[in-house]
């Protein structure tokens, strides 16, 4: 039997990302001491690995497809494919930044007052493009983590990724510029990508994927009202597209079906209600796909 090695990010993305398989159907299983999850999927052998690490196991074949940060490829220089854009992060779904933060009371107010300072990272190389892309010679240090406590004794300022910000304002650090954006991406061995089982295998796996993204903080809303009423409902209802309305066994009567942001559900049904709409039922959504 033919199968797909998996790389899931170990760390901080590792429960978002076991979340997303899961609404997308694949039902992920992680033991806390084995770095090798099971799946209900046979065609699947997943394995555990640090997201830093990820692009450079799949580019060499270890892996044949994994999900890794489009910094993390970037930092290892990795020839690979980009399979899917899945914008999502361990507490949101929105891109991370890697910042360039100080101290508080640092008179570093840019990136040209860094030169002949020292700034610590764990994203060295994207640190250093991004330096010389101002022009400016400093010393970057790899930081093994707890990168926030470093300065001022043990470097001038410091490269982290953040998605709040909460964690370095708790740390007096404040943000002067952004190095770069980064998502989620699914990527994939080049020779993997060109196996025609492998690449359907993972074209049908960023379908489900992205259709479980899209479905995040959306609902599936069913009502019946009668034609007197539709179009005072309709005008109420905000569309993916355009609901779907379809005739009942009751002349003059029909059921329309539609999604919508989770979030407007408590502000609409009253308004539904109140336009003709009755028996109303919300439902969850795992996947939309378009």
């Amino acid at each position: 039997m033919s199968k797909l090695r998996l790389g899931i990010p170990k760390g901080s993305l590792q429960e978002a990302t076991i979340e997303l398989f899961q609404r997308a159907g694949f039902q992920i299983q992680a033991g806390a001491r084995s770095y090798f999850p099971t799946v209900d999927d046979e065609e699947l052998d997943c394995v555990l690995i640090r997201a830093q690490e990820m692009a450079r196991y799949v580019e060499d074949g270890v892996l044949d497809t994994g999900l890794t940060g489009r910094d993390w490829v970037l930092e290892n220089d990795a020839k690979v494919v980009e399979v899917a854009d899945l914008i999502y992060a361990k507490q949101s779904f929105r891109k991370v930044r890697w910042v360039l933060a100080v101290p508080e009371a640092s008179p570093i107010q840019g990136p040209k007052d860094l030169a002949g300072k020292v700034v610590a990272t764990e994203l060295v190389k994207a640190t250093e493009r991004y330096l010389a892309r101002h022009g400016v010679e400093a010393k970057v240090e790899f930081s093994w983590g707890a990168t926030e406590v470093k300065p001022p004794l043990l470097a001038d300022a410091i490269v982290e990724v953040t998605e709040t910000g909460s964690s370095l304002r708790a740390n007096k650090l404040k943000i002067i510029d952004t190095v770069m954006e980064s998502n989620t991406v699914l990527i994939a061995n080049q020779a993997a990508w060109q196996d025609s089982w492998k690449r359907r295998k993972l074209e049908n796996m960023k379908l489900l994927l992205e259709g479980a993204m899209l479905a995040f903080g959306k609902v599936g809303l069913m009502l019946n009202v009668h034609k007197d009423n539709l179009a005072a409902v309709l005008g109420v209802l905000p569309a993916l597209k355009r609901p779907t309305i379809s005739e009942l066994s009751e002349s003059g009567w029909v059921a329309v079906n539609t999604i919508l942001e989770e979030k407007l559900v408590r502000v609409i049904i009253p308004q539904l209600k109140q336009a003709g709409a009755q028996g109303i039922v919300e439902y969850p959504l795992n996947k939309i796909v378009m």
